[in-house]
């Protein structure tokens, strides 16, 4: 099976302080990845190649097997790619109605996105009770939920997920996780980073550690992991799956590794 979104040995830098070694990543149709680590770990930066906002120096940014390491964001999201950014990034005086019709900016079907808005307040019934209401008086997981739907009205081939349930109280953080299951569950591959440890949503976990606290190559870790060496900043790949199939076998690379569903590590 082809991986619907790769990075292939990335190395990433800001000006003479690398960020990515050699980062491998493969997320498959009907997955969720979480990508964990704590601060000045590369997370972010992560999403931001693969978003375009960064270029790697070297390595390549793939979507269903295609390279896109040079596509501009405006052609990656018309693929598929969509976001829920870090801190949510709604506008304030604009209402809830509107900030969530913004995902659905390039889509032509309007009889079809109304449907698919009623729908999506289904599932975020708290939405639906403010979709007049400023964006900005909403709490923080109002917000969260709103970001998530607007995405969602984009229809995402992969949604792209900037620390979820960061600020959010414990039972916040619940509710997050357990729509970004149900989401799943619904078919939609998932990609998250994340440094709240909670976010694991009881899966299957890999750590894949580095003493310098940048995001590595699976090979270079595991071989420091062998030899018992220090680490520091964390990166878990978890084989959570809309499917029921037997998720592929270890690659060799970063984050690359399923287990079957029911297992653990």
């Amino acid at each position: 099976m082809t991986a619907v979104l790769r990075l292939e040995n990335v190395n990433t830098f800001y000006g003479a302080v690398q960020a990515h070694f050699d980062l491998c990543l493969d997320i498959y149709p009907g997955e969720i990845i979480c990508l964990l680590g704590g601060n000045a770990s590369g997370k972010s930066t992560a999403m931001k190649v693969i978003f375009g906002l960064v270029r790697p120096r070297s390595g390549r940014v793939l979507l269903a097997g295609e390279d896109a390491t040079q596509w501009g964001t405006p052609q990656l999201v018309a693929w598929g790619l969509r976001s829920v950014p870090e801190a949510r990034r709604l506008f304030p005086f604009m209402t809830v109605r509107e900030n969530l019709l913004l995902g659905a900016y390039l889509r032509k079907d309007r009889r079809q996105v109304a449907e698919d808005l009623e729908r999506l307040l289904d599932l975020f019934p708290r939405v639906g009770e403010r979709l007049n209401q400023a964006a900005g008086t909403l709490s923080g997981g109002e917000q969260q939920m709103v970001a998530m739907a607007r995405a969602l009205l984009g229809k995402p081939r992969v949604l792209c997920m900037d620390e979820p349930t960061m600020g959010l109280s414990p039972l916040w953080v619940d509710r997050v996780l357990e729509l970004v299951q149900t989401i799943n569950r619904q078919g939609t591959t998932v990609f998250m980073v994340e440094q709240n440890a909670r976010a694991a949503l009881q899966g299957r976990r890999i750590p894949i550690r580095s003493a310098t606290g940048a995001l590595t190559g699976w090979k270079w870790c595991s071989r420091r992991l062998r030899k018992g060496r220090p680490a520091s900043a964390t990166a878990m790949a978890f084989g959570a799956s809309a499917s029921s199939r037997s998720a592929p076998a270890a690659r060799g690379t970063a984050c690359s590794f399923r287990c079957p569903t029911g297992s653990s590590r």
